[in-house]
């Protein structure tokens, strides 16, 4: 797992958001605080729901409830582990471990290896989290994911935007596994349409 965050300053509150991504200059706040503290009200009956549902640790099952709730919206706190879940990305995971560091102890493709390389700097440069004088530095959790799956999948190896993809998966996970088995469910079951979509697909 990533180190867990520590809480943030005052002063970075006002420039950068819960997801590390820094506010434009000509940011709003005033119609910010205005939104949140009416839209609150929701947030925390919804946050209260999703407490009450996950209560115990016990594996989410998808049901009717558990569909209403996720068109609603995943409280931050409880997002990995229902996208876990209902992706099926945990089964997977469960059912194969130690395959994710296996992929990263094996032989690897240099033109794989360079492909994602390349991408690394451009992915998300307005996020504190991804830049190399941040501590840590998202940067190689990203390029692990990206590797294991590149690997792990090659018929499609490494497309451009994957990498805004996976380094969404990481930041709401915090979890180098979690994301790849993420990005597994996403690309190879729930939208396998986008490997007909992605740019310059990079294979062995």
């Amino acid at each position: 797992d990533l180190p867990e965050e520590r809480a943030p300053s005052q002063s970075s509150l006002e420039v950068v958001d819960p997801y590390g991504f820094e506010r434009p200059a000509d940011f709003d706040y005033a119609a910010y605080e205005e939104f949140f503290s009416t839209y609150l009200v929701i947030l925390t009956k919804r946050a209260i729901k999703w407490s009450r549902l996950l209560k115990g640790g016990g594996a989410v099952r998808r049901s009717a409830t558990v569909k209403r709730y996720v068109r609603k919206g995943i409280p931050l706190e409880h997002r990995a582990r229902v996208w876990m879940a209902v992706s099926g990305a945990q089964a997977q995971m469960d059912q194969n471990p130690g395959y994710y560091h296996r992929l990263l102890q094996g032989e690897r493709s240099s033109c794989l290896e360079e492909a994602i390389r390349t991408d690394l700097n451009r992915t998300f440069p307005d996020n504190v989290r991804f830049r190399k004088t941040a501590e840590p530095c998202l940067q190689k959790t990203l390029y692990n994911v990206l590797l294991a799956y590149g690997m792990h999948n090659q018929g499609v190896g490494y497309c451009q935007g994957m990498n805004f993809i996976a380094g969404y998966l990481i930041l709401i996970t915090k979890n180098e596994e979690e994301s790849f088995w993420l990005l597994d469910a996403l690309v190879g079951r729930i939208l396998p349409v986008c490997q007909g979509l992605a740019l310059l697909p990079v294979y062995w």
